[in-house]
């Protein structure tokens, strides 16, 4: 696993000397009332996309952060978790947690509601993390798994399962990718630190996810990330990468499989106030249901002439039929 010391060794040199191009995210940083992040937070934002979704946070949750970047995002998940030790970072690079534990030092000062104690750091490995078993809320990853190669992705996800509480959250923005890439690419240690030659196509992405058990998927966001063009990076083909935001939920997994949302909607506009399938989903007329890919299919199949499936808009925000 020798490209896991190149990448250690890029967070080395984000750590010590901040490096604003080093991801870009087309994510705006959420804004609450009261919170200042901190300049040099955002200049440490090395994520491609945001973790931090309001619905996810409530009742004080116990939150781990595995990759802590400058701390912005701890930050703003200790904005819902006021509490000593409720957001727990974990890096195995020795220099990025120094420098989280001094930008936390800043945000106290421009923060009168934030106290470093909030955030317990931890030198540790996501693929051995030191963290006990259902002890986690949520938990969240930010443009660090697409660095692992298949073996070690599926030890990080596995660690993840491992950690949540039932019913706990797996909140991810990784970069993806529906073009294969040669081996050059893929090869290239210093690309995939720079989380570029590592996206996999969303699918597979996803079907990790189910392997290690997540019973529930929500694909949140999808946007664009990159380009990898033959001018600049060893390749025959333009290549098109895109950014995707991801919550995994450790629900049981249902007999019939996974319920993965992808932003369907299934819309009944026959002449009954109502449609229902009998299946557990009731459709108002005219009013649009969320609803995961196995149960858009499922309706799909029933071949009525007033229902309408939606193609996947790749945007899910709750509200869905399971």
């Amino acid at each position: 696993m020798d490209y896991l010391n190149t990448t250690h060794d890029v967070y080395k040199a984000a750590a010590l000397t901040p490096d604003v191009g080093l991801c870009c995210t087309t994510t705006p940083i959420w804004q609450f009332p009261g919170l200042q992040i901190p300049t040099i937070m955002q200049e440490m934002n090395y994520g491609c996309g945001s973790t931090v979704h309001p619905r996810d946070l409530v009742n004080n949750p116990k939150i781990l952060y595995v990759g802590v970047g400058g701390g912005m995002e701890l930050l703003q998940f200790s904005y819902f978790s006021r509490q000593k030790g409720g957001v727990v970072g974990i890096d195995v690079v020795d220099e990025m947690l120094t420098a989280s534990r001094n930008n936390f030092k800043i945000a106290a000062e421009q923060n009168d509601w934030f106290d470093p104690s909030f955030v317990e750091l931890k030198k540790g490995d996501a693929l051995q993390l030191p963290v006990p078993d259902s002890s986690i809320d949520v938990a969240a990853q930010n443009c660090l798994f697409n660095i692992f190669k298949q073996e070690e992705l599926k030890q990080a996800l596995a660690e993840m399962y491992r950690v949540l509480k039932p019913h706990g959250r797996l909140v991810m923005s990784d970069p993806t990718c529906e073009q294969p890439m040669n081996d050059s690419l893929r090869d290239d240690e210093r690309l995939r630190a720079l989380c570029l030659s590592g996206a996999i196509p969303l699918q597979a992405y996803l079907q990790l996810l189910t392997e290690v058990g997540f019973g529930t998927l929500e694909v949140r966001a999808r946007r664009p990330y990159r380009i990898l063009d033959p001018a600049h990076y060893p390749t025959r083909e333009m290549i098109y990468i895109e950014s995707v935001e991801v919550c995994a939920i450790k629900d049981p997994m249902p007999d019939d499989g996974p319920c993965i949302f992808t932003g369907k909607s299934a819309i009944y506009y026959g002449n009954e106030d109502y449609f229902d399938d009998h299946q557990g989903h009731v459709l108002l007329q005219n009013q649009p249901l969320a609803v995961c890919d196995k149960t858009a299919a499922k309706l799909a199949n029933l071949d009525r002439s007033d229902l309408f499936i939606s193609e996947a808009t790749f945007h899910y925000d709750g509200g869905g039929c399971c």
